[in-house]
């Protein structure tokens, strides 16, 4: 296999984990000793060196990972603030709302309860502070659960979620709507939502 192409390689299998990997599964996978690795890997780093890229190979205790190079963080922390300060769309909201009233709760809940596929939008009000993880649910499949933070407290002006406005209520008797209802309140949909089409609505950030 020619150098170049195992540099390609690496930079490909470093860039799709984003966490440090170790050199042997690295090996394993591109069917070469760890030596070879570990030599083409510096000979990435002195390539991005050379170049004059933003990009360096980081070595962790027998580990690799892609990262930027330290004298570009002023301008990465000033692109993600931006990002963390854009105004919330309606679809935003709406996920927002969803979770600020029935927190915790999982990604597949919401996607249920709105009918499309959300788990970008959960993604997105994770980056901007206003939900975090509330650690696994203890249904099939131990889904991460997610609530609002203190940031959302102080963005929406309230001291707690008692002080949120009360939902809307309406009567439901019999039948299908009776069913309608439970799943809307259970942590296992009943079918996977479709693809929410509206994913940029505003300036939603995707994974």
């Amino acid at each position: 296999m020619e150098e170049k192409s195992i540099r390609s390689q690496l930079e490909v299998i470093l860039f799709a984990c984003g966490e440090p990997v170790e050199s042997s599964k690295i090996a394993t996978v591109l069917d070469i000793s760890i030596k070879e690795a570990e030599e083409e890997l510096d000979k990435l780093d002195r390539e991005y060196e050379e170049q004059g890229r933003g990009l360096q190979v980081l070595r962790l205790a027998g580990r690799y990972q892609l990262a930027t190079r330290k004298e570009y963080s002023p301008l990465i922390k000033a692109v993600m603030e931006a990002k963390k300060d854009t105004p919330l769309s309606n679809a935003a909201m709406e996920v927002l709302t969803i979770i600020a009233y029935n927190q915790p709760v999982s990604k597949s809940f919401v996607s249920n309860v709105r009918g499309v596929e959300s788990g970008n939008l959960v993604n997105s009000l994770v980056e901007k502070e206003l939900l975090e993880e509330a650690g696994r649910l203890d249904v099939p499949g131990k889904p991460v659960a997610y609530k609002t933070t203190d940031n959302f407290l102080r963005c929406f002006g309230i001291e707690g979620l008692d002080e949120l406005e009360p939902l809307p209520t309406h009567e439901i008797t019999g039948g299908e709507d009776d069913e309608t209802a439970d799943s809307i309140l259970t942590e296992d949909p009943p079918a996977e939502p479709e693809t929410d089409a509206d994913f940029s609505d505003g300036d939603d950030y995707e994974e």
